[in-house]
Order: structure tokens, then sequence, then C-alpha cells
């Protein structure tokens, strides 16, 4: 696989949202990073607004988000589409989105 799909994330992550629209109204970030020898998640750190994350937890949006981000990943690998290993999902207001960084951007690469 080679034709990266511009709208491919876009997609999936407007397809999470209205599957999770409640937690998607408090604010948070999650930084993620990859393996470094493979396109696969290997940590993720999560800052929330609110004092929510047992109910992130148990609504099932961490396990889509871990894998949904797995997936992507994957999928930047499988297309050689730069940056792969890092960035930082953001939702509020009901809204998602992602930021791909380049490698080493986050404390979880540099630990």
């Amino acid at each position: 696989m080679s034709n990266f799909d511009q709208n491919f994330e876009h997609t999936r992550l407007n397809m999470l949202a209205q599957q999770h629209a409640d937690i998607l109204k408090t604010s948070g970030e999650v930084i993620f990073c990859a393996e470094e020898d493979e396109d696969r998640l290997s940590g993720a750190s999560w800052k929330l607004e609110d004092d929510v994350f047992d109910e992130v937890s148990k609504s099932d949006f961490k396990l889509h988000l871990m894998e949904l981000l797995d997936n992507l990943i994957q999928y930047r690998g499988q297309c050689n589409e730069l940056p792969k290993k890092e960035g930082v999902v953001r939702f509020s207001g009901g809204e998602i989105s992602i930021k791909w960084l380049p490698n080493g951007s986050t404390h979880l690469s540099q630990g």
C-alpha cells in the first residue's frame, strides 16, 4: 500500500467522536508514541480536564482510542507517511484532532 488517504485519519476520528460524544465534551489530550523498530503503539500519556478518567475507561473510549492510534500508526507505516511514530490527540467541546510530531518530540520517546 503506497497511496496515503489524507481523509482516512479524519474520518476515523470523526467516527470515534460520534461514538463517544459525551466523553469528548470534556477537555483532554493523549500524547502517544510507537515502537522504535515497529509501527505499533508502545505508550500513551493522558491529561484530562476533569476527574473523568474512570468514566473514560468504563465507556471504552480509552480502549477504542488506543486501538485507533495503533491502526493509524500501522497505516502510516504501510504508506511510508511521515511522521508516524509520535503525536498528540486533543479533544474538547465534542471535537477531536490529531497532530503528528517528529520522532523524539515527546517525553515518552525520551524516557
